[in-house]
């Protein structure tokens, strides 16, 4: 054979193992998560998490204001490619080994990505899952391995083993979408029946939500979800436990029971949530009614020993971190339903704090540990530039624009202004230049949640929009207009409207 055509064939046989070892790739990641779902158990979780730890607090920062959930999206899908590609090498390692002592590449390549998902992830199920599924594909390629004189596959065969492994890591690609998807965790998040305290408050919600299109009710239908994680923790309630440490005069422990079970002090509130990173007139806004315990009740049985002024830090199963005052924990709450329902793990399962008038980001998720500290430390957005501990910011939302009948355009949305409450939205269909005041849903039990406006008027000229609230102190939502970055969003809202 001639030094062009065996260059030919080298290079037919380099894009023909890459092709199998891609394939066998994607296989084994889609094997990992037919078994284990979304869960830290999935391959492609730790690499998740090597991902955000290794992205510089700069890039992170410019993409929640820029990107926003589409920046968390493609960190996840560069994981998912880092995965595969990490598989790849793997089958790719086993085959040549196999070659090297003549056995075959099969059962090889499935043990080396074994070993490789046992690193990652320590599961041993999802680790065979994943070594068995790059295998069979490696296998797949295997079969009819024809060579020519040179000792090279030949193209028919080459052409054959690739469209043998491409349909292998489809099949597998397919049925691991279809398995995985259909895995919670573990945990069920079912409608169920709720009980009559829950039922009577979310019937009361529902009454006093306004009738408006294109905006959420009083309770929320769907809650907006922000974590550091792109693959949530999935704790077992039955092996949690929340422990109160530092400054304190004894450290205690309590399990899910003894919490869930202090009927006495069992609480139900409409507390609302928003995102310190959110856009001024983003939707990572919303309400629940949560089911729990007051944070006082622990730290009672602990038993403060440091002045008022010191701090508290909350610690969760992701390794999560938030410091604030100590005096903000006082009115705090430990929440283990949302809606009368097991708190889904997006939310936190089994126990989340919830902080009044707070920004989201210190309402800590998956909550193991109340540390009290004697001085003040950084928590995980702190250090990186963010200071979403202080108090959440007065706004008014403008999300609906209904064209009702004749010349009548309706607008409304939301107003939060944290524990202040909201005393009024008023409403510019002139640019600012006029104001006249929304009509303001009635409100919920609580000193930490939200209120619909809605206000309808004539118009048949193109106009521009602009909502502010004033909270209940009387203060004014500020005009300055002001990035998320760092101590949340702040201006009016405004919206062009066509009649």
């Amino acid at each position: 054979m001639s030094d062009r055509a065996s260059g030919r064939a080298d290079a037919r046989d380099l894009f023909e193992s890459g092709v199998v070892a891609a394939a066998a790739g994607v296989a084994a990641v889609a094997g990992s998560y037919a078994v284990t779902g979304l869960t830290p158990a999935f391959v492609a979780a730790p690499v998740s998490d090597f991902v955000v730890a290794s992205t510089p607090d700069a890039v992170i920062t410019w993409s929640i204001q820029t990107l926003g959930d589409v920046g968390g999206q493609l960190g996840f899908l560069l994981a998912l490619a880092l995965a595969v590609g990490g598989f790849a090498l793997a089958s790719a390692a086993g085959a040549a080994l196999a070659d090297r002592f003549a056995v075959p590449a099969a059962p090889v390549a499935a043990v080396v990505c074994v070993a490789v998902a046992l690193a990652l992830t320590g599961a041993l199920v999802p680790a065979l899952a994943a070594g068995a599924s790059a295998g069979v594909v490696v296998g797949l390629a295997s079969l009819g391995r024809e060579t020519d004189g040179s000792g090279s596959v030949s193209p028919v065969a080459a052409r054959r083993r690739v469209l043998q492994a491409l349909a292998g890591a489809f099949a597998f690609g397919g049925v691991g979408a279809v398995l995985g998807s259909r895995k919670g965790g573990g945990i069920s998040t079912d409608d169920g029946p709720v009980s009559a305290g829950v039922g009577s408050l979310l019937a009361e919600a529902d009454e006093k939500s306004l009738d408006v299109d294109g905006i959420e009710p009083l309770v929320s239908e769907q809650f907006y979800q922000v974590d550091i994680n792109s693959v949530d923790p999935t704790v077992d309630r039955e092996d949690w436990t929340l422990s109160v440490t530092g400054a304190v005069e004894e450290e205690v422990e309590f399990d899910y029971d003894e919490i869930a079970g202090t009927t006495g002090s069992v609480e139900h509130r409409f507390v609302t949530l928003r995102c310190v990173g959110e856009r001024l007139n983003g939707r990572k806004m919303d309400t629940a009614l949560w089911t729990g315990v007051p944070v006082t009740d622990l730290l009672d049985s602990a038993g403060i020993d440091a002045g008022e002024n010191c701090c508290v830090m909350l610690r969760a199963a992701d390794d999560y971190f938030e410091e604030f005052p100590l005096s903000a924990l006082r009115e705090g709450f430990l929440a283990f339903e949302m809606n009368g329902q097991p708190l889904p793990r997006g939310h936190g399962h089994p126990v989340r704090a919830l902080i009044p008038g707070h920004w989201g980001e210190i309402n800590v998720k998956w909550l193991t540990e109340i540390e009290v500290l004697e001085e003040e430390a950084k928590g995980y957005w702190e250090k990186r530039g963010w200071h979403g501990t202080g108090p959440v910011n007065t706004v008014a939302k403008l999300h609906a624009v209904n064209r009702l009948e004749g010349e009548e355009i309706q607008v409304g949305g939301h107003a939060y202004a944290g524990t202040r409450d909201v005393r009024k939205v008023e409403v510019s269909t002139d640019g600012g230049e006029t104001w006249t005041e929304a009509t303001l849903s009635d409100p919920l039990p609580g000193e930490d949640v939200w209120r619909q406006w809605e206000y309808t008027y004539e118009a048949t000229d193109p106009h521009e929009v602009v909502v502010r609230a004033t909270d209940g102190e009387g203060t004014l939502q500020p005009k300055a207009e002001r990035n998320p970055f760092p101590s949340g969003p702040t201006g009016w809202v405004a919206k062009r409207v066509e009649p």
